[in-house]
């Protein structure tokens, strides 16, 4: 299961890459600001106020890591005062997701096959108090995930001998999941069990979707929407000419196609090719605070986290999910205050002046002295 919520596509090398390409944008702080602190760390998603510009990215199957799912996820969006995203393959029914959380919610949606199906489940995201629509573009096949195939992985565990050892070194994952009733996908067909999964998505994947049919989602929706899933600038243009409101830059977490570029060296140029008043959102390699920072800098509107607050649940259900959101909280407001910002507006607006791309001579030391480098390296 830990594999499963950690691991990436293929060799795993933009997994590794789409977090540490962070680390290649420096920030040039000013001295002396004269801030008053707390900072002010609110903003608007899909034109809703919240209190943070960060929030839980939708994640499917959060009942695999601890029993609460995507209820402890919700809960503690509410707790910090920012969105909350579902996702279609998620273990908690959209109604009950409404009656917890009672602030701006988006649905992630995926390509289906059936239109009925589509139909449906957007009727349900608006019962249930969704105020904004996500479709993922980048899942029109499986990504490769080896780690799942080397460990045997299934939903729900197959009481392989490996499995069964496995399950015995987490004492505490057994026994929350033989102790509580079985999930299933809770927001598509509560009559398809967990482990009829695959099958499912197989048959309803629709590799064929086209923009057209991206016009017509725009059109039965008829509210602010995103396309997630871009990392180009051309397709973001074509995303607004045919409905959707919001950019997510996304590579869905590394996790489908190998070697697709780090969200946060994209950013920039979709920024640039949208222009400054469409709204952007990015996810993909952010595990900190300065993460969180550097993506505002660079263009996006608010930032979707994922496995950050996936830890968290499995570590501690809902108290959890509001300590991982609380560490990333309280880096950015550290590392905006540092920085000399106090407002989400005033990082965005001085963005390019604070945060710049580090060249790789900028700060070497002497290759022929190896005194000089630390450690002699």
């Amino acid at each position: 299961m830990f594999d499963y919520l950690d691991s990436g596509a293929d060799d795993e090398i933009i997994l590794r890459r789409a977090k540490d390409a962070y680390s290649d944008w420096e920030m040039h702080y000013h001295c002396l600001a004269g801030l008053q602190p707390p900072l002010d760390l609110s903003t608007k998603i899909f034109g809703q106020d919240v209190s943070l510009p960060f929030f839980g990215c939708p994640t499917a199957g959060n009942r695999m890591f601890h029993t609460e799912g995507e209820a402890a996820a919700a809960k503690a969006a509410q707790h910090h005062g920012t969105m909350y995203g579902l996702s279609s393959l998620a273990t908690t029914g959209i109604s009950d997701i409404g009656s917890m959380h009672d602030g701006p919610k988006v649905f992630q949606l995926y390509v289906w096959r059936d239109r009925g199906l589509v139909q449906d489940v957007i009727k349900k995201a608006k019962a249930g108090g969704f105020n904004a629509l996500a479709l993922t573009a980048d899942f029109t096949w499986y990504g490769n995930r080896e780690r799942d195939v080397r460990n045997g992985f299934t939903i729900p565990p197959n009481y392989s001998a490996k499995q069964i050892y496995q399950a015995i070194m987490a004492p505490a994952w057994t026994w929350d999941f033989i102790s509580n009733d079985p999930y299933n996908y809770a927001c598509i067909n509560t009559d398809v069990p967990a482990d009829s999964l695959a099958a499912f998505v197989n048959s309803q994947i629709n590799p064929a979707f086209s923009w057209e049919d991206a016009e017509w989602l725009m059109k039965e929706w008829g509210g602010p929407a995103a396309l997630k899933g871009v990392v180009r600038p051309d397709d973001a243009k074509k995303a607004l000419q045919v409905g959707f409101s919001t950019i997510w830059v996304s590579n869905h977490g590394a996790r489908q196609l190998e070697t697709s570029p780090a969200t946060i060296d994209v950013l920039p140029s979709i920024r640039e090719a949208v222009g400054p008043d469409v709204e952007v959102i990015l996810d993909g390699g952010v595990q900190r605070g300065t993460d969180i920072v550097k993506a505002l800098a660079l263009g996006a509107d608010s930032v979707g986290v994922g496995k950050p607050y996936l830890y968290g649940l499995a570590a501690g259900g809902t108290p959890g999910v509001i300590k991982a959101l609380d560490i990333l909280r309280v880096e950015l407001d550290r590392a905006m205050g540092l920085l000399g910002v106090g407002t989400v507006d005033e990082l965005k607006r001085r963005g390019t002046d604070l945060i710049k791309k580090r060249h790789a001579t900028a700060h070497a030391y002497p290759m022929n002295d190896p005194y000089s480098r630390p450690n002699g390296y």
